[in-house]
């Protein structure tokens, strides 16, 4: 049965941009604090995530963690490999220790559907169909760094607790408003829609374990997959002609060939939940100045 009473929740990695997403939206439903090195109006408890005595006094009368803090693909090659294990692994470790000594019953784990890295058909003959039976492709020290904690998290859920949900989101920053427009199709999300989906995590704990993948709704059938690969425009102008019109009318190029679709059936069977903000989202934000999509860039087909 779904979790329905207000929880006392901390959220690690409040100050950042997916961070203070979730603590606005869980701020409407429960009660919550967050933490984060970088000191905001989203973070009451500043420090690092390693530190052993901030989650104690953090974690006092907790009953569910958000852990969003890590360092991201931004950070590859700027920040030592050694950093990104005390990070995003030791780091997992020691708020794991300390929430199983605080009594959390359920810790929500916000990773990444980069892990899958080059999870596309080893022959190039069709896009990828990416759910939670894919198997992982590691490709950099971040995405290894993430596999390694949703691991010990996984196995200390079988062994002592706390239960854990493993929410794997897709591509969800700003990028030049042609690119994230399209990938809202296949491997793209929006911040309040990742939001909405911890909600309803935290609402659906699971006994043990659970994968999940978080990603925007795509009309893409995998039937599709060998035709997004080679002729991405004609499957475009067949599933989702209104972004196909919206293009044209801007003089934007359609991507000419999508390697992966990432499916969030799953979760949304399971969670109840719906993305709500696709491409026309981007779009309408794009015209509205927002901070949130960037301007086009003429190489926007080529950029990954």
């Amino acid at each position: 049965m779904g979790q329905t009473a207000p929880l006392s929740v901390l959220v690690t990695g409040a100050s950042g941009r997916i961070g203070r997403a979730i603590v606005v939206r869980l701020a409407l439903t429960h009660r919550v604090s967050g933490l984060d090195r970088t000191p905001s109006s989203t973070a009451e408890f500043v420090g690092d995530v390693c530190d052993r005595r901030l989650l104690e006094r953090a974690l006092d009368g907790i009953d569910a963690v958000v852990h969003v803090a890590a360092l991201h693909a931004p950070h590859v090659g700027l920040v030592g490999d050694a950093e990104f294990q005390r990070i995003n692994v030791d780091g997992t470790r020691t708020l794991l220790l300390a929430a199983r000594r605080a009594g959390v019953r359920h810790l929500v784990f916000t990773s990444t559907t980069a892990l899958y890295g080059a999870a596309a058909d080893p022959q190039h003959r069709h896009a990828a169909w990416i759910d939670e039976e894919t198997p992982p492709a590691p490709r950099t020290v971040y995405h290894r760094s993430k596999l390694a904690a949703e691991a010990l998290l996984a196995d200390a859920a079988l062994a002592d607790g706390p239960a854990v949900t493993l929410l794997r989101m897709s591509r969800c920053f700003p990028e030049p408003a042609p690119l994230m427009a399209a990938y809202r199709l296949h491997r793209g999300i929006d911040a309040r829609d990742v939001a909405e989906a911890h909600a309803l995590a935290l609402l659906h704990p699971p006994s043990t374990s659970r994968c999940l993948v978080v990603s925007g709704a795509t009309p893409f059938e995998p039937d599709d997959a060998a035709q997004l690969l080679n002729d991405a425009p004609a499957v475009i102008r067949r599933r989702a002609p209104a972004l196909a019109e919206a293009f044209e009318r801007r003089g934007w190029p359609l991507p000419t060939s999508i390697d992966r679709v990432y499916s969030s059936q799953l979760a949304q069977q399971v969670l109840g939940w719906q993305p709500r903000f696709g491409f026309d989202e981007v779009l309408r934000e794009f015209d509205a100045c927002s901070p949130e999509v960037l301007p086009p860039r003429t190489d926007w087909n080529a950029v990954e």
